[in-house]
């Protein structure tokens, strides 16, 4: 079972419960400002091959954790596609 799979799977339960109001309001979300800023560093760290072991670390769960945040996205602009909203 491929990734995408795995998470259509788990996720489609969860957006299925979801209010307009739901899922707008997870459309809407973003990072708070400092969490925003610590990824921005990381980044052009990572772009000058300037990260440690450590960081790279964390920047890879960054980026795994706001790749799950636009799938969930996705999903929850889906709920309002079908509502109509």
């Amino acid at each position: 079972m491929s990734t995408n799979e795995i998470l259509d799977r788990v996720l489609d339960p969860f957006t299925e419960c979801l209010t307009a109001e739901a899922a707008q309001k997870i459309v809407s979300f973003r990072a708070d400002d400092e969490t925003q800023s610590r990824v921005d560093d990381l980044a052009a760290k990572a772009d000058r091959g300037q990260l440690s072991d450590e960081e790279r670390a964390l920047y890879q769960n960054y980026i795994d954790t706001f790749d799950l945040v636009a799938i969930v996205k996705s999903k929850a602009r889906s709920v309002l596609a079908q509502q109509g909203s």
